[in-house]
Protein backbone atom coordinates (compact mmCIF):
# COMPACT_ATOMS: atom_id res chain seq x y z
CA UNK A 1 0.00 0.00 0.00
CA UNK A 2 2.83 2.26 0.38
CA UNK A 3 4.12 1.41 -2.65
CA UNK A 4 1.03 2.18 -4.67
CA UNK A 5 0.51 5.56 -2.57
CA UNK A 6 4.01 6.93 -3.01
CA UNK A 7 3.54 5.89 -7.21
CA UNK A 8 0.05 7.40 -7.10
CA UNK A 9 0.75 10.81 -5.43
CA UNK A 10 4.20 10.53 -8.05
CA UNK A 11 1.87 10.56 -10.96
CA UNK A 12 -0.62 13.23 -9.92
CA UNK A 13 2.32 15.58 -9.70
CA UNK A 14 3.43 14.84 -12.59
CA UNK A 15 -0.01 15.05 -14.15
CA UNK A 16 -0.67 18.28 -12.79
CA UNK A 17 -0.64 21.84 -14.34
CA UNK A 18 2.04 23.00 -11.49
CA UNK A 19 4.38 20.35 -12.80
CA UNK A 20 4.97 22.25 -16.16
CA UNK A 21 5.44 19.17 -18.16
CA UNK A 22 7.25 17.19 -16.29
CA UNK A 23 8.77 14.59 -18.54
CA UNK A 24 6.59 11.05 -18.77
CA UNK A 25 10.34 9.33 -18.57
CA UNK A 26 10.89 10.60 -14.85
CA UNK A 27 7.08 9.07 -13.99
CA UNK A 28 8.39 5.49 -15.38
CA UNK A 29 11.34 5.87 -14.11
CA UNK A 30 9.96 6.24 -10.71
CA UNK A 31 7.49 3.61 -11.34
CA UNK A 32 10.14 1.18 -12.21
CA UNK A 33 11.53 1.77 -9.47
CA UNK A 34 9.14 1.23 -6.71
CA UNK A 35 8.24 -1.86 -8.80
CA UNK A 36 11.68 -3.13 -8.40
CA UNK A 37 11.48 -2.76 -4.94
CA UNK A 38 8.00 -3.91 -4.35
CA UNK A 39 8.79 -6.79 -5.99
CA UNK A 40 11.34 -8.61 -3.86
CA UNK A 41 8.85 -8.53 -0.73
CA UNK A 42 6.31 -9.94 -3.32
CA UNK A 43 5.26 -13.77 -4.65
CA UNK A 44 6.72 -15.34 -6.60
CA UNK A 45 10.38 -13.70 -6.09
CA UNK A 46 9.87 -13.26 -1.76
CA UNK A 47 9.16 -17.09 -1.70
CA UNK A 48 12.28 -18.00 -3.71
CA UNK A 49 14.29 -15.83 -2.15
CA UNK A 50 14.27 -17.65 0.96
CA UNK A 51 15.13 -20.92 -0.98
CA UNK A 52 17.74 -19.81 -3.47
CA UNK A 53 20.43 -17.65 -2.40
CA UNK A 54 21.05 -16.68 -6.16
CA UNK A 55 17.44 -15.47 -6.30
CA UNK A 56 17.91 -13.20 -2.59
CA UNK A 57 21.02 -11.76 -4.20
CA UNK A 58 18.85 -10.58 -7.34
CA UNK A 59 16.39 -9.31 -4.80
CA UNK A 60 19.21 -7.25 -2.92
CA UNK A 61 20.22 -5.66 -6.25
CA UNK A 62 16.83 -4.93 -7.58
CA UNK A 63 15.99 -3.16 -3.37
CA UNK A 64 19.55 -1.68 -2.77
CA UNK A 65 20.24 -0.56 -6.16
CA UNK A 66 19.29 -0.93 -9.01
CA UNK A 67 15.69 0.16 -7.77
CA UNK A 68 17.14 3.17 -5.69
CA UNK A 69 18.82 4.25 -8.80
CA UNK A 70 15.82 4.59 -10.96
CA UNK A 71 14.02 6.37 -8.32
CA UNK A 72 16.62 9.05 -7.84
CA UNK A 73 16.55 9.88 -11.66
CA UNK A 74 12.48 10.16 -11.72
CA UNK A 75 13.86 13.18 -9.43
CA UNK A 76 11.00 13.00 -7.04
CA UNK A 77 12.09 16.23 -4.38
CA UNK A 78 12.06 18.63 -7.51
CA UNK A 79 8.76 17.27 -8.50
CA UNK A 80 7.51 17.56 -4.99
CA UNK A 81 8.91 21.18 -4.43
CA UNK A 82 7.54 21.89 -8.40
CA UNK A 83 3.72 20.96 -7.21
CA UNK A 84 3.16 21.31 -3.40
CA UNK A 85 1.57 23.82 -2.03
CA UNK A 86 3.78 26.79 -0.21
CA UNK A 87 3.16 25.71 3.16
CA UNK A 88 4.21 21.82 2.65
CA UNK A 89 6.57 23.38 0.17
CA UNK A 90 8.73 25.42 2.61
CA UNK A 91 8.30 22.78 4.88
CA UNK A 92 10.08 20.29 2.48
CA UNK A 93 12.98 23.11 2.38
CA UNK A 94 13.30 23.35 5.61
CA UNK A 95 13.89 19.44 6.01
CA UNK A 96 16.41 20.04 3.11
CA UNK A 97 18.60 22.27 4.83
CA UNK A 98 18.32 20.17 8.79
CA UNK A 99 21.22 18.78 10.16
CA UNK A 100 19.91 15.50 10.00
CA UNK A 101 19.76 15.22 6.49
CA UNK A 102 22.82 16.99 6.03
CA UNK A 103 24.44 14.18 8.24
CA UNK A 104 22.64 11.61 6.13
CA UNK A 105 23.37 12.51 3.02
CA UNK A 106 26.77 13.44 3.74
CA UNK A 107 28.63 11.17 1.14
CA UNK A 108 30.71 9.12 3.65
CA UNK A 109 27.72 8.46 5.75
CA UNK A 110 25.20 7.33 2.47
CA UNK A 111 27.69 4.69 1.75
CA UNK A 112 28.54 3.43 5.22
CA UNK A 113 24.68 2.85 5.60
CA UNK A 114 24.78 1.30 2.02
CA UNK A 115 28.04 -1.27 2.37
CA UNK A 116 27.32 -1.67 5.95
CA UNK A 117 23.69 -2.78 5.71
CA UNK A 118 24.73 -5.47 2.88
CA UNK A 119 27.85 -6.58 5.23
CA UNK A 120 25.24 -6.96 8.30
CA UNK A 121 22.86 -8.75 6.17
CA UNK A 122 25.02 -11.58 5.13
CA UNK A 123 27.34 -11.70 7.64
CA UNK A 124 25.53 -11.72 11.06
CA UNK A 125 22.40 -13.34 12.07
CA UNK A 126 19.82 -10.72 10.14
CA UNK A 127 20.80 -13.31 7.54
CA UNK A 128 19.00 -16.29 8.91
CA UNK A 129 16.70 -13.98 10.68
CA UNK A 130 15.18 -12.66 7.20
CA UNK A 131 14.53 -16.39 6.01
CA UNK A 132 12.26 -17.10 9.16
CA UNK A 133 10.46 -14.14 9.76
CA UNK A 134 8.61 -12.38 7.14
CA UNK A 135 8.62 -8.82 9.05
CA UNK A 136 12.22 -9.23 8.88
CA UNK A 137 12.72 -9.26 5.13
CA UNK A 138 10.28 -6.28 4.94
CA UNK A 139 12.20 -4.29 7.65
CA UNK A 140 16.00 -5.10 5.58
CA UNK A 141 14.20 -4.39 1.99
CA UNK A 142 13.02 -1.19 3.43
CA UNK A 143 16.87 -0.90 4.93
CA UNK A 144 18.30 -1.58 1.54
CA UNK A 145 16.23 0.53 -0.10
CA UNK A 146 16.19 3.72 1.66
CA UNK A 147 20.11 3.42 2.45
CA UNK A 148 20.30 2.39 -1.47
CA UNK A 149 18.56 5.72 -2.34
CA UNK A 150 20.69 8.20 0.21
CA UNK A 151 23.82 6.51 -1.34
CA UNK A 152 22.64 7.24 -4.70
CA UNK A 153 21.42 10.47 -4.35
CA UNK A 154 24.39 11.78 -2.34
CA UNK A 155 26.35 10.51 -5.19
CA UNK A 156 24.51 11.21 -8.44
CA UNK A 157 21.57 12.62 -7.92
CA UNK A 158 20.33 15.97 -9.48
CA UNK A 159 17.71 17.06 -7.12
CA UNK A 160 18.00 19.97 -4.58
CA UNK A 161 20.10 19.31 -2.19
CA UNK A 162 21.87 22.77 -0.03
CA UNK A 163 24.33 20.16 1.60
CA UNK A 164 25.80 18.36 -1.74
CA UNK A 165 29.60 16.92 -1.50
CA UNK A 166 32.04 17.92 -3.91
CA UNK A 167 32.88 16.01 -7.11
CA UNK A 168 36.31 15.08 -6.03
CA UNK A 169 34.31 13.19 -2.31
CA UNK A 170 32.12 11.74 -3.89
CA UNK A 171 34.25 10.16 -6.34
CA UNK A 172 36.62 8.57 -3.90
CA UNK A 173 33.15 7.72 -2.04
CA UNK A 174 32.24 5.78 -5.14
CA UNK A 175 35.47 3.95 -5.95
CA UNK A 176 35.72 3.13 -2.25
CA UNK A 177 32.86 1.57 -2.03
CA UNK A 178 32.53 -0.39 -5.53
CA UNK A 179 35.51 -2.16 -3.76
CA UNK A 180 33.77 -2.86 -0.88
CA UNK A 181 30.93 -4.33 -2.43
CA UNK A 182 33.28 -6.32 -4.41
CA UNK A 183 35.53 -7.72 -2.01
CA UNK A 184 31.71 -8.79 -0.07
CA UNK A 185 30.90 -10.64 -3.63
CA UNK A 186 34.52 -12.19 -3.31
CA UNK A 187 34.15 -13.42 0.18
CA UNK A 188 30.73 -14.90 -0.35
CA UNK A 189 31.58 -17.03 -3.09
CA UNK A 190 34.95 -18.32 -1.01
CA UNK A 191 32.80 -18.76 2.25
CA UNK A 192 28.89 -18.63 1.99
CA UNK A 193 26.46 -17.72 4.90
CA UNK A 194 25.25 -20.13 7.28
CA UNK A 195 23.17 -22.68 5.82
CA UNK A 196 23.92 -21.96 2.15
CA UNK A 197 25.45 -24.56 0.00
CA UNK A 198 28.76 -23.71 -1.69
CA UNK A 199 27.73 -23.76 -5.44
CA UNK A 200 24.29 -21.67 -4.57
CA UNK A 201 26.62 -19.57 -2.50
CA UNK A 202 28.61 -19.06 -5.37
CA UNK A 203 25.88 -18.06 -7.88
CA UNK A 204 24.86 -15.84 -5.78
CA UNK A 205 27.98 -14.20 -5.34
CA UNK A 206 28.47 -13.87 -9.02
CA UNK A 207 25.11 -12.22 -9.47
CA UNK A 208 25.92 -10.06 -6.58
CA UNK A 209 29.67 -9.41 -8.40
CA UNK A 210 28.18 -8.97 -12.14
CA UNK A 211 24.68 -7.24 -11.47
CA UNK A 212 26.41 -4.62 -9.06
CA UNK A 213 29.48 -3.79 -11.32
CA UNK A 214 26.40 -3.20 -13.84
CA UNK A 215 24.83 -0.43 -11.34
CA UNK A 216 28.41 0.95 -9.65
CA UNK A 217 29.04 1.36 -14.34
CA UNK A 218 26.02 3.03 -14.55
CA UNK A 219 26.42 5.51 -11.28
CA UNK A 220 30.43 6.17 -12.70
CA UNK A 221 29.16 7.35 -16.15
CA UNK A 222 26.64 9.49 -14.41
CA UNK A 223 29.41 11.05 -12.14
CA UNK A 224 31.62 11.55 -15.04
CA UNK A 225 28.78 13.01 -17.13
CA UNK A 226 28.35 15.62 -14.30
CA UNK A 227 32.03 16.53 -14.31
CA UNK A 228 31.90 16.93 -17.61
CA UNK A 229 28.77 18.91 -17.71
CA UNK A 230 30.10 21.22 -14.82
CA UNK A 231 33.69 21.22 -15.60
CA UNK A 232 33.23 21.92 -19.98
CA UNK A 233 34.76 25.39 -21.62
CA UNK A 234 32.30 28.34 -21.12
CA UNK A 235 29.70 27.15 -18.20
CA UNK A 236 28.92 29.85 -15.75
CA UNK A 237 29.37 29.01 -12.14
CA UNK A 238 27.41 30.42 -9.63
CA UNK A 239 29.50 32.45 -6.66
CA UNK A 240 30.47 30.16 -3.91
CA UNK A 241 28.79 27.17 -5.58
CA UNK A 242 30.91 23.45 -6.22
CA UNK A 243 31.59 23.36 -9.83
CA UNK A 244 30.61 19.41 -9.93
CA UNK A 245 27.99 20.08 -7.13
CA UNK A 246 24.25 20.28 -9.72
CA UNK A 247 24.46 20.28 -12.87
CA UNK A 248 21.57 20.44 -14.45
CA UNK A 249 19.35 20.74 -11.60
CA UNK A 250 15.58 22.93 -12.04
CA UNK A 251 16.79 26.15 -11.25
CA UNK A 252 12.88 27.09 -9.92
CA UNK A 253 13.01 24.22 -7.49
CA UNK A 254 16.73 24.72 -6.18
CA UNK A 255 15.56 28.74 -5.17
CA UNK A 256 12.48 27.49 -3.51
CA UNK A 257 14.79 24.40 -1.58
CA UNK A 258 17.04 27.58 -0.46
Amino acid sequence: MPAVAAAAAYWAGALSARSRGWPLHRALLFTAGVGAVLATVLDPLATRSHEDFAVLAGAHLLAGMLGPLLLVLSRPVTLALRTLDVVPARRLAGLLRSRPLRFLTFPVTAAVLNVGGMVLMFRTGIFAAMQDSQPVHWLVTFHLAAAGYLYTAALVGRDPMPHRGGIRLRAAVLVASAAAHNILAKSLYADPPPGVPQAAGEAGALVLYYGGGLVELALVILLCRQWYVSARPGKPVAPGADPGSDPGADPGSDQRAR
